[in-house]
């Protein structure tokens, strides 16, 4: 199986690219490597490797910053899964592509199902729901896995920035009232090999750590476990105060509702989606261990 994979220098491509090798014949490229936003150098990337798989990990996800960068936005998660869906159904071949929680109000009550209806509230979330919109229509053969707050031990997130800031303040305001399913980089991997080799059904799938938790309880439970392990921080958990989003004030409004029912995903690959708190520790264990070597 050749896989080419987009966005190896990011969080998530770094998991995949650790990952993805078991299946076969892996090409990563960085951002560097390939924009995915440069529609020649694509096309061309897609010629010359002739995947027959291809993961798309590469996004655009500065969702303030996305405000006032809607063409940016929208040529990296919208115009580009495009043409690669473009491509792949010309081919015959899969794309898996990764989408966001975004593309919801967060108005439900309950957690979202994949029937739900789409509607989202920033920049960044119409420029996802218009990159999965176009390669469903493409035809293609997809793997649309929509996920949540994802971490890891690498690149920018909010498990790095919180345990930044927490050796930096003595005191951090982080909001309560919205809520979701910290997911790690190494479940997506995981669920993207374990689909791809099990050959699941193409669609849309909602992919996250079961349990769910707030900005203020992620916060309080990453500088626990911090402190646990002797990582040295300047904030206590008591110190992380709780306020509402409107006095955290954004240029692209958050849906208050983040969580996704994972039914659909379990069913398929016939495991369950581990707890969010046991991945946030295997994560803090390797940064720890890293500390220390």
């Amino acid at each position: 199986m050749r896989i080419l994979l987009t966005g190896r220098g990011g969080q998530l491509g770094r998991a995949l690219s650790r990952t993805l090798p078991a299946l076969g014949e892996l090409r990563a490229l960085s951002r560097a490597e390939l924009d995915i936003s440069d529609e020649e150098a694509l096309l061309a990337t897609l010629q010359s490797v002739s995947p027959q798989v291809i993961v798309n990990a590469a996004a655009y996800t500065a969702v303030d910053r996305a405000e006032q960068e809607l063409d940016a936005a929208q040529a990296v998660n919208a115009q580009a899964p495009a043409q690669m869906a473009e491509w792949a159904a010309s081919r015959g071949a899969i794309l898996v592509h990764f989408s966001t929680d975004y593309v919801f109000d967060g108005a439900k009550p309950e957690a979202y199902v994949e029937t739900d209806e789409p509607c989202p509230l920033s920049a960044y979330g119409h420029s996802k729901l218009a990159g999965e919109e176009a390669i469903r229509q493409s035809g293609c053969n997809h793997l649309i896995f929509r996920t949540s707050w994802v971490f890891s031990g690498e690149g920018s997130n909010f498990v790095k920035t919180i345990l930044r800031l927490a050796s930096e303040r003595e005191t951090l305001r982080v909001v309560t009232d919205q809520i979701g399913s910290p997911t790690s980089t190494r479940l997506l991997a995981e669920i993207t090999c374990a689909a791809l080799s099990r050959r699941i059904a193409g669609g849309t799938y909602h992919a996250a750590c079961s349990g769910s938790e707030s900005w203020h309880g992620f916060a309080r439970q990453i500088v626990w476990g911090a402190l646990a392990r002797g990582i040295r921080t300047s904030l206590t958990p008591d110190a992380i105060e709780a306020i509402a989003s409107r006095d955290y004030p954004q240029s692209a409004q958050r849906p208050l509702n983040s969580r996704l029912n994972t039914q659909k995903l379990s069913r398929a690959l016939g495991l369950q989606m581990p707890p969010w708190q046991d991945e946030l520790h295997a994560v803090l264990d390797t940064l720890c261990s890293h500390d220390k070597a």
